[in-house]
């Protein structure tokens, strides 16, 4: 499940199975909300669907509001986090070495992941740690501001990247819906000068056919 955008004003929320790549449920919105996700599991519930697990990018308490299912955090969306953090081009040593690693992490297994990721913490945890101290005010922050994000960001979902090993044919990335977002935006492109209203008509019939 995840959301898409049109501009900065509305977008679309969209549920979708993995396996036969049928739209389950959509909403507009302005902005996605927990809300809007958990409408849309109630909905497919409702209609007899067994939800065996969710792939989902990462919203704000979504690991904790569908606890009660395994929950698979985007490895696309984890690297693009990291991405956005480093850079493509980090010039920092350990922020290299951390990139690198974001970047294998579809080619390894969880124990694999694991073990890199502790054996990087463990090599770098002095430079993490490590303050500046501003000499005006007297007080210190942390020096390596964006590498410390990078690292805690795959430190609090590692939990959560390698939830597919263990839930049978489950993706590990939301890739199929991706796509789907982005010949939705490449049809529109085509019909470009329609209203809001005839471009959420054109986006019904895109998902329904």
């Amino acid at each position: 499940m995840d959301c898409t955008y049109f501009g900065r004003a509305w977008g679309v929320v969209v549920l979708m199975d993995s396996q036969t790549g049928k739209k389950l449920w959509r909403k507009y919105v302005r902005h996605e909300k927990l809300v809007d996700y958990q409408e849309g599991i109630s909905y497919i519930l409702s209609k007899k669907y067994q939800l065996r697990g969710i792939v989902c990018d990462g919203l704000k308490g979504i690991f904790k509001q569908f606890s009660a299912y395994p929950v698979q955090f985007c490895q696309y969306h984890q690297v693009a986090v990291i991405r956005r953090y480093l850079t493509l081009n980090p010039k920092l040593e350990a922020s290299k070495e951390l990139w690198l690693l974001a970047k294998e992490m579809a080619k390894l297994t969880k124990d694999e992941f694991t073990i890199k990721f502790e054996r990087w913490e463990l090599k770098w945890r002095s430079y993490l740690n490590e303050r500046t101290v501003d000499k005006q005010t007297g007080k210190s922050h942390f020096t390596h501001k964006n590498l410390r994000s990078a690292w805690l960001s795959i430190k609090r979902n590692l939990m959560y990247l390698f939830v597919f090993e263990e839930v049978e044919n489950m993706p590990n990335t939301n890739n199929a819906l991706e796509g789907t977002f982005a010949a939705l935006k490449n049809s529109l492109r085509n019909h470009s000068g329609m209203s809001k209203e005839n471009r959420k008509r054109f986006i019904d019939g895109f998902f329904k056919a």
